[in-house]
């Protein structure tokens, strides 16, 4: 049975809809998954998958320390170290010494171990090739404690390959936060389906190398969220005109704030859009500081005709953006809003009534967490401590698609399954790159018609751009946008 490779720290290398499962939906799956097969069935093929990966991924590994939890993780672990032991690998298996029995399955685990020879060690070795951490699994609710949180900075404090059991071992299965000591693994294979938090936040770099095992289990058919796959190659029909694809115009762009506007326009127009105009608001008419190629159009807001086009709002708008607003959302076909135009949103009741009256599925709003937690009126900190649900909230309350940037952007709509993008890395956190997704987005807004199928793809594109950025070159905005 093999695991398949889903992300690498370079970007994904699978790319279809994979299912993720939060914890309560992982327990259920698993529960079900169990009850159709033999006894300890799972764990063991578990450890063998784990087994297998960490002789992949360290082929010249002599020397394994196995560090296993109490719980179902750890007997992940030691089913493992089994495989390990029986093909001449040197092993040193540790477990946390505990008042509370071990679970079932673990303990029948511990006792296959013990009979194929396996010591078991209440402590860590002091050195090691590499290291299997099953030590906490899905079911972490606190930071780690005691022998737990000792053992994780030791397992970190050597630069080896670690390959995580289901989850790097501190990590939010559910969130992707980290609230205490965690595991930074090289390698973490998920059991039986993708994890939220291995997506997501924190999770990004805790995980390393993601890979997956179904255990020979069936996919689920509803779970909490997808993986955002690779978006269709649209081939142009030959009987195209520029009308086929979409007229978009870029709202934004206050005195001295010209740049994002452009940018925005620039990044629609090399995105496939028809026509694209750019509409600088009252301030910064006359005052272009950035270069504005001839296949952009320049027109004043009031004279552009919203209810035939996607609009783009917000780019470098300021305060100003707040005053063209209300007739923007009231007339615009299709519409994208980001950076002041959320700000201005979030500060007034009444445009977020004309935001919740627009039609479905025409309208895609890309916050930032600082942006989703002024929509929401919380803190950055609970934004990005559960992000599927702020994303959620977000979607559920201006009923709209929504894109909360950052590590693992999520994409929600009302009423279904959000995606999380499994494209885009730290090279995008540079001031510009957001502005380029707005007009991405508007791109494909206008050619799909559809404000859910334009995130979706618009936000996998933005991220593979820097996914597959040469490595001897700094990524900027406008850089980023000529690899269009």
């Amino acid at each position: 049975m093999n695991s398949e490779w889903i992300l690498s720290t370079q970007g994904p290398k699978a790319f279809a809809r994979f299912p993720v499962l939060d914890t309560i939906a992982s327990r259920t799956f698993e529960k079900n998954a169990a009850s159709n097969s033999p006894p300890g069935y799972l764990m063991q093929q578990a450890g063998l998958a784990l087994a297998k990966l960490a002789l992949a991924v360290a082929p010249h590994a002599h020397f394994f320390w196995i560090a296993c939890g109490r719980g179902n993780n750890g007997g992940d672990g030691l089913e493992a170290a089994i495989h390990l032991h029986q093909w001449g690998k040197k092993i040193h298996v540790s477990m946390p010494p505990g008042d509370k029995p071990i679970s079932a399955d673990a303990g029948w685990a511990l006792a296959k171990a013990r009979q194929a020879g396996v010591l078991i060690h209440d402590h860590a070795p002091d050195h090691w090739d590499a290291c299997i951490d099953a030590l906490l699994g899905i079911g972490l609710s606190n930071a780690p404690t005691g022998t737990y949180a000792d053992w994780i900075g030791r397992i970190n404090s050597q630069s080896s390959d670690v390959i995580s059991a289901d989850i790097p071992s501190g990590l939010m299965a559910d969130t992707g936060d980290a609230p205490g000591a965690c595991v930074a693994a090289t390698h973490t294979l998920s059991m039986l389906s993708l994890k939220p938090g291995q997506l997501t936040y924190q999770g990004r770099d805790a995980c390393g190398n993601v890979w997956l095992t179904c255990l020979g289990v069936a996919a689920p058919m509803e779970p909490t969220a997808w993986l955002n796959p690779l978006p269709a190659v649209h081939q142009r029909p030959h009987l195209s005109h520029k009308g086929s694809f979409g007229d978009v115009a870029i709202a934004g762009g206050t005195l001295g704030m010209q740049g994002a506007a452009v940018l925005a326009a620039r990044a629609a127009l090399q995105s496939g859009a028809g026509r694209v105009y750019l509409a600088l608001l009252p301030s910064a008419q006359g005052n272009i500081s950035a270069h504005v190629p001839a296949d952009i159009m320049q027109r004043h807001a009031d004279v552009l005709q919203p209810q035939q086009l996607t609009l783009v709002a917000g780019c470098g708008g300021g305060e100003e953006i707040a005053h063209a607003l209300p007739r923007l959302l009231m007339e615009s076909k299709h519409l994208v809003l980001d950076a002041d135009a959320l700000n201005a949103i979030a500060a007034s009741a009444d445009l977020q009534k004309l935001l919740q009256g627009r039609a479905g599925d025409t309208t895609v709003i890309t916050p930032h967490p600082l942006e989703a937690a002024r929509l929401l009126g919380c803190s950055v900190g609970e934004v990005q401590a559960d992000r599927l649900r702020a994303a959620q909230l977000m979607a559920k309350r201006f009923k709209c698609t929504v894109i909360l940037k950052g590590s693992g952007s999520v994409i929600a709509a009302p009423d279904r399954a959000p995606y999380i993008n499994p494209t885009g890395n730290g090279k995008l956190a540079i001031a510009g790159t957001g502005d380029v997704l707005a007009g991405m987005t508007g791109a494909a807004l206008a050619r799909h018609a559809s404000a859910w199928k334009a995130a979706c793809e618009a936000c996998y594109r933005h991220g593979a751009l820097a996914d597959q950025w040469a490595t001897s070159t700094s990524l900027t905005a406008s850089r980023l946008l000529k690899s269009i």
